[in-house]
């Protein structure tokens, strides 16, 4: 099913931008591990609206509830549902939008997809506000994985033109959530957040990328050929509204390099075979090859702005000019991070099942 990802560890995603919630079903997860709802909600809350003057002004709680499939604070192997409510809910704006799909988005896909059929409200099953049921799964694997000493950080790394430096693991640990647009570097960071209000007192929005660095994932994980480690994150990173590219580590900067540029030497330390560079991401062959998996996530401006633009009136087949009026991010890349580590997370955490890595606490 299309709302559903993975093959051991389960994803399915459900609910619209505008329904009564939005959630996640996790079926797969082990028994016997323990879910911190406490680092649910810190996830949630990273990725909620009304952050900040870069995010959109609509106010959402975000609370999770857990329906099932955790008992005492430990998962029991059942399927695990998870939810948080829709609240702040103003769906005037595209009442007014119905018949004219707004440039960018999925307006016109969704019509001709399901015959009218779909919830056009904010988006509906094609609003980022499902992205909140990633997050959710992501966190659980996050803990999961954690038990195996496997470490997912992601942060900011471009907003328009202005792109970060190289930085350091501990930079991005201690400083990514010092500033809302969660850019490591101070000086860049305050750039990023002038260009996006910037960019929404003009009426406009902005794009952006985010890095994702997965550190102790360890050699030989992943599913040649066609469900590879790599196939497989950007399949679900994809699934991320506004995704539009994908690099693994040196990603197309690999096309003006020479092979003996690009290739990442072996050598050994403390007895382990490691990579002296990593321009291929730490996947080779669609395989993990214990380096740091390094990736990074382009997204689109978002596509609703107060500009006028044109379109086309689907009664009349008339074309016409809107402009679109609401609460809208400016650049959604700053609430995405938490998003982009999530869906990371269960991707590997999925290959880390498949592989036997991951499974069933016992009891003692």
């Amino acid at each position: 099913m299309s709302n559903t990802i993975g093959r051991l560890y389960r994803v399915t995603s459900f609910g619209e931008s505008h329904g009564r919630c939005v959630g996640v079903v996790v079926d797969g997860c082990p028994a016997g591990h323990r879910l911190n709802l406490e680092h649910v909600q810190a996830e949630l809350d990273r990725r909620r609206p009304g952050q900040s003057g870069v995010s959109t002004p609509r106010r959402e709680d975000d609370r999770v509830e857990v329906l099932s499939g955790v008992f005492n604070g430990v998962t029991t192997g059942a399927p695990i549902c998870m939810l948080i409510w829709n609240r702040d809910i103003d769906s005037t704006r595209y009442e007014e939008h119905r018949w004219t799909p707004r440039p960018g988005h999925a307006d016109y896909t969704a019509e001709k997809r399901y015959g009218g059929h779909q919830d056009y409200r904010g988006g509906g099953r094609f609003s980022g506000r499902i992205t909140a049921g990633y997050v959710m799964a992501g966190a659980l694997a996050k803990q999961v994985l954690a038990t195996t000493g496997i470490e997912v950080l992601g942060y900011t790394s471009q907003i328009g033109s202005t792109v970060a430096p190289d930085m350091s693991l501990d930079q991005v640990r201690e400083n990514t959530e010092g500033n809302p647009v969660r850019c490591p570097d101070p000086e860049t960071a305050r750039e990023m957040e002038r260009d996006i209000l910037k960019a929404r007192d003009e009426g406009d929005s902005v794009g952006g990328a985010v890095r994702c660095v997965v550190l102790n994932v360890p050699p030989g994980v992943g599913q040649p050929v066609f469900d590879t480690l790599e196939g497989d994150l950007a399949k679900a990173l994809f699934g991320v509204p506004a995704v539009k590219a994908v690099e693994f580590g040196a990603g197309t900067a690999l096309a003006s390099m020479r092979g003996s540029e690009s290739n990442d030497p072996y050598m050994v330390v403390g007895g382990r075979v490691e990579t002296a560079s990593n321009n291929m991401g730490g996947v080779l062959g669609g395989v993990s090859t214990g380096a740091p998996i390094e990736l990074t996530v382009t997204f689109k401006p978002t596509p609703s702005v107060s500009k006028p633009q044109k379109t086309v009136d689907l009664k009349t087949l008339k074309e016409t000019t809107i402009a679109i009026e609401g609460r809208h991010d400016p650049c959604i890349v700053p609430r995405a991070v938490p998003v982009v580590e999530s869906v990371v997370a269960t991707v590997i955490l999925d290959h880390m099942m498949q592989r036997g890595y991951v499974g069933q606490v016992h009891g003692e």
